[in-house]
């Protein structure tokens, strides 16, 4: 393996993003509706392959790339939507944080904690599939701003540009 594996592209395309939440969106209900928490083990290890190598080592990010956007993409109109990689990665993160820390409250035995913070997982990755609005975009644009973590780009720190794009 090259050393390129272990890297987050940028910049990522949006359409796949918003695909792969969709994915996340399906996993997350199984978990908070259907009761079937042996899904966390796949939701946390996507959130990590994803932080870790982009969709390179993420089944569900691998199936966007490779399989859906290449063969459906083309059929639906789904275009590629180049956004910056630092904001997407850093929203994997919290995900990958929310997921394991619910696949070890599950482990324990607690479930009602493992739920909440899947719950939370299905919120953001529904916002960020149906519409989308990338929370942890908006939370890294808000943490740029105050020098928290590296500088932004300018619809990275205001996503209300974003908005005003999209418009147009």
């Amino acid at each position: 393996m090259n050393g390129r594996l272990f890297q987050f592209p940028d910049p990522v395309n949006e359409t796949a993003a918003r695909l792969v939440a969709g994915g996340v969106v399906i996993m997350s209900v199984l978990i908070v509706f259907g009761s079937q928490r042996w899904i966390l083990v796949p939701l946390a290890y996507g959130f990590v392959a994803r932080v870790l190598t982009g969709p390179t080592l993420s089944p569900l990010g691998s199936i966007v790339t490779k399989i859906v956007l290449p063969r459906f993409g083309p059929i639906l109109g789904l275009r590629d939507k180049p956004v910056p990689g630092k904001p997407k990665r850093f929203a994997q993160t919290i995900g990958a944080t929310l997921s394991i820390t619910a696949l070890g409250a599950w482990l324990i035995g607690s479930t009602t904690i493992a739920t909440v913070l899947v719950a939370m997982i299905l919120i953001a990755a529904s916002l960020e599939a149906g519409i989308g609005f990338c929370l942890g975009c908006v939370l890294y644009g808000q943490l740029s701003k105050r020098g928290i973590v590296a500088e932004a780009c300018p619809e990275c720190a205001d996503v209300s540009l974003r908005r005003r794009v999209r418009a147009a």
